[in-house]
């Protein structure tokens, strides 16, 4: 979850920054180790074709050095790391900070765009602190997320994920994203963090999209804000209803009450509660949903491996499981970190950072690297080691980790086995009808709104 770059009017956007990386990494004479070509710089990561695959540019990037100067829509250019070694260290480097303080005033003149209140109101959650605030307030949230709490979870889990079938058309067809998808993630969640079912209901999925913000001259900018609002004033509800039913004695069944019990003992202030409410909210569920999507496309893509899944995982206890780790790794939902900063002008990988800059990290392009993954862009099951990145590493590794692996292969298990002979609706012939999928034009992310299938029956 995050504030990042969004689509500004192009009117508004200063001039393009001149090249300063001094290492050749990413320059306009830099190569991208193919005859004859160049990287741009810096490097576009937005358009249509960048978004329904990266992955053919991660790998120019990769050949081409660890660091690279990179543009998004709004404007803002920061400095990826591309490259598995090189990812790996940069998620665990101590002198990368997370705080929106460190940025510079480049930086938050187009990415810090969250209008007040609230940006100072919902954007101090744990992906923006370092420590110690940063280790306080994980440690709040650790406990409702442990591995061992999960699998209890799990037949609840089941239970959610079989009423949203028995929900879907007996035969023919549906749009997996507004049928399933869409909402397991988020019903999965209110029953780990203790949100009630009566505020659970009113939660709109359309405030997810406060994640994608937008500038001050865009058209979209009134209903941007309006989100907001809503979002703010359902949090608000969220919290007045906690502290008056919060009970101490179930406590461990209730994330939501301890954050608020938290805040009532001075532990947090009302901007952390508030922003770590948010970020449970939103980053809790959307990208599983973008998740559910992006592995139903791969096995989609992939029919020989779909077919051995669907045949294997009652045989084969540990096949799913395996699988979803391999999902994750070959196209993960969460394909860039959020921002992070050196606090003073710093080295990366040979390539000079001024303070303030933006570091990001590609968590998709760390996945595809042939130099941790033999033979990478390939899918299989049997990979191992499979030690991926799509959770992060490092103190800001994803905390709900274990919950979002219990509801992939939940999800994945349930949708094989109860809709045999699921393939993509309407596929042109030679064709699998997938490449007309539009893909959302989040930053961060990468998924789908929308992904018709045709299946044999419901069973």
């Amino acid at each position: 979850m995050t504030d990042i770059a969004s689509e500004l009017d192009p009117a508004a956007l200063p001039a393009p920054e001149e090249p300063r990386c001094p290492f050749g990494y990413g320059t306009p004479s830099g190569s991208n180790g193919e005859a004859g070509t160049q990287l741009p710089y810096p490097v576009p990561l937005y358009g249509t074709e960048y978004k329904r695959d990266p992955y053919p540019l991660y790998r120019r990037m990769r050949e081409a050095g660890p660091v690279h100067r990179v543009e998004f829509p709004s404007g803002i250019h920061a400095w990826l790391v591309t490259g598995y070694k090189a990812a790996h260290a940069a998620l665990n480097d101590g002198r990368l900070g997370k705080n929106h303080a460190l940025g510079n005033d480049n930086w938050r003149r187009l990415a810090s765009i969250m209008p007040e209140p609230q940006h100072s109101q919902l954007q101090v959650h744990l992906l923006h602190q370092d420590p110690p605030k940063h280790t306080t307030m994980r440690k709040l949230v650790l406990d409702a997320f442990a591995p061992r709490r999960v699998e209890a979870l799990r037949p609840r889990l089941q239970e959610l994920a079989d009423a949203l079938v028995d929900e879907l058309p007996t035969d023919g067809g549906a749009d997996l994203v507004a049928g399933f998808a869409a909402h397991y993630p988020f019903r999965a969640l209110a029953e780990t963090i203790g949100l009630p079912a009566e505020l659970a209901v009113r939660f709109d999925r359309d405030w997810g999209k406060v994640v994608q913000p937008v500038g001050p001259l865009d058209p979209g900018r009134p209903a941007y804000e309006a989100r907001l609002r809503g979002l703010q004033t359902y949090i608000a509800d969220v919290v007045a209803h906690k502290r008056a039913h919060h009970d101490p004695a179930r406590a461990e069944d209730d994330l939501l009450g301890r954050l608020v019990a938290a805040r009532d003992a001075g532990e947090l202030s009302q901007e952390e509660l508030d922003s770590m409410v948010f970020q449970l909210l939103v980053a809790g569920q959307e990208p599983v949903t973008n998740q559910i999507t992006t592995m139903l496309i791969t096995l989609l893509r992939h029919p020989e491996q779909l077919a051995r899944l669907v045949e294997g995982i009652a045989a084969d206890p540990g096949l799913l499981a395996r699988a979803v780790e391999e999902l994750l790794r070959h196209d993960a939902a969460f394909e860039l970190t959020t921002w992070r900063f050196f606090a003073e002008d710093s080295d990366l990988f040979g390539t000079a950072v001024p303070a303030g800059d933006s570091v990001i990290v590609s968590l998709c392009a760390a996945n595809r690297d042939d130099e941790q993954f033999p033979d990478a862009d390939r899918l299989d099951f049997d990979r191992t080691p499979n030690a991926h990145l799509a959770f992060g590493h490092g103190i800001h590794y994803c905390p709900g980790a274990a919950l979002a692996r219990a509801e992939l292969q939940v999800a994945i298990g349930t949708l094989l086995t109860r809709l045999p002979g699921l393939r993509p609706a309407d596929a042109p012939e030679g064709g699998d009808g997938l490449d007309t999928l539009t893909w959302i034009p989040a930053v961060l992310a990468r998924g789908v709104n929308k992904l018709p299938v045709a299946y044999d029956g419901r069973v």
